[in-house]
């Protein structure tokens, strides 16, 4: 069968065709590495780059209907929730939910769990202060006396132990002060807060430049590269100067022991990192170019750029664990 050489790794024609499907469908991509057997990169490539929303404007976030039947196949055939998940690439605790919402193992119908998934997302819900005046009135007495939201929810807890109606998140108060279209508080009772802000910077409005995402934990890696059984498995590092002010790159092969040393005169961000392991990874006999383990320094955020150029999947330790690169760390 005719082969065709896809970033950096091998397909064949019938194996891409099956994964542009997959990915057409909605199947999760890190699932749809598993079944093609390539790098999740790979999907990435081919696929057209990081899914944002299905075909039916629902967020990637929650599970499409392929998964749904993907799970009511592996319920059918008695799989573990924790093997369903990891086959989809979801955590465990989602699938769990999903399952038990719908019915349990025994009554689990995919349809039907994305139709009411469906409906769910679509109904529409009145904030909660909007629609229950007593509580609004207590909340903005106690904005009043300044409180804080994280007071006032606290207080309502302890206060209307019974009564959940009685209660509302100090983020739902927020949102009901600042975000337009929920603005079910007197807006000029910012004015109470001890801030004095008109205006509030959005909860989980994290920094992305320069994390890793998409990173395949080295509980993933073949077995070939934990026993040791074959060379081209290798760990990296960075050793950093006096002061910081200077740095190498180290690379050390499992089985031999061999270590290889990057210089990185321009810096140890994630470009000028990933180009010099690309350039000495590149000159390797191609028995030599397995896998790279490393740990979850911001220096190889550009793994999955690596993975592609080079045809080398990167592991990645657990957070906090860097003995699990135990050539590199004895080295």
């Amino acid at each position: 069968m005719a082969r065709t050489v896809v970033a950096g790794g091998r397909l064949t024609v019938d194996e891409v065709d099956e994964l542009v499907r997959l990915a057409r469908v909605g199947v999760a991509y890190r699932s749809i590495a598993a079944r093609v057997r390539c790098a999740l990169s790979t999907v990435y490539l081919l696929a057209g780059g990081p899914r944002q929303a299905g075909a039916d404007g629902r967020s990637t976030r929650h599970f499409s209907l392929a998964e749904r039947e993907e799970i009511r196949l592996g319920l059918a055939g008695g799989e573990s929730l924790r093997g369903i998940a990891e086959r989809l690439g979801r955590d465990v605790s989602s699938v769990s939910r999903e399952v038990a919402r719908n019915g349990g193992r025994e009554a689990y119908r995919a349809y039907l769990a994305d139709e009411r998934a469906w409906r769910a997302s679509r109904r529409p819900r009145d904030p909660t202060l909007l629609a229950n005046d007593r509580l609004r009135g207590v909340v903005e007495k106690k904005l009043e006396l300044r409180w804080s939201p994280e007071q006032i929810s606290g207080w309502l807890n302890g206060a209307f132990p019974h009564d959940v109606g009685m209660r509302v998140s100090h983020e739902t108060i927020y949102q009901s002060l600042f975000v337009q279209g929920r603005g079910a508080l007197r807006k000029e009772l910012t004015s109470y807060l001890r801030t004095r802000r008109s205006s509030r910077k959005a909860r989980g409005r994290v920094e992305t430049r320069g994390k890793l995402t998409n990173m395949i934990l080295i509980r993933e890696r073949p077995a070939e590269a934990d026993d040791r059984a074959v060379p081209g498995h290798w760990e990296g590092d960075l050793l950093l100067g006096k002061a910081q002010r200077s740095q190498i790159g180290t690379l050390v092969e499992r089985k031999t022991r061999f270590v290889l040393l990057l210089e990185l005169p321009q810096g140890r961000g994630a470009e000028e990192v990933r180009d010099a392991l690309a350039k000495r990874v590149q000159g390797l006999p191609e028995a030599l170019k397995r896998t790279l383990t490393w740990d979850q320094g911001k220096e190889m955020a550009e793994h999955e750029r690596f993975t592609i150029d080079t045809g080398v999947k990167v592991y990645f330790c657990d957070p906090h664990s860097p003995w699990q690169r135990g050539s590199n760390e004895m080295g």
